[in-house]
């Protein structure tokens, strides 16, 4: 199922179908975030903070980035 990664729910793995553009894609990039990449969802925080687990680096990523971040569930 398309969605976005804010609605992953916790201990999940996602597959990214979709970056948002410019700067933000390029910094998501740069920590291993890449389409094709299959993550898992360790937690979610008050306030829609979502933790992923990418290999063994765990990345914070924020609602409101979580939002333009397609994924498959």
């Amino acid at each position: 199922m398309r969605t976005s990664l804010d609605k992953a729910e916790k201990g999940n793995s996602v597959k990214i179908t979709g970056l948002p553009e410019g700067e933000t894609a390029a910094q998501l990039i740069r920590l291993g975030i890449t389409v094709g990449r299959t993550v898992k969802c360790l937690d979610r925080l008050p306030g829609g903070t979502v933790i992923l687990q990418n290999r063994r680096q765990e990345i914070a990523i924020g609602q409101r980035l979580a939002e333009n971040i397609s994924v498959v569930i």
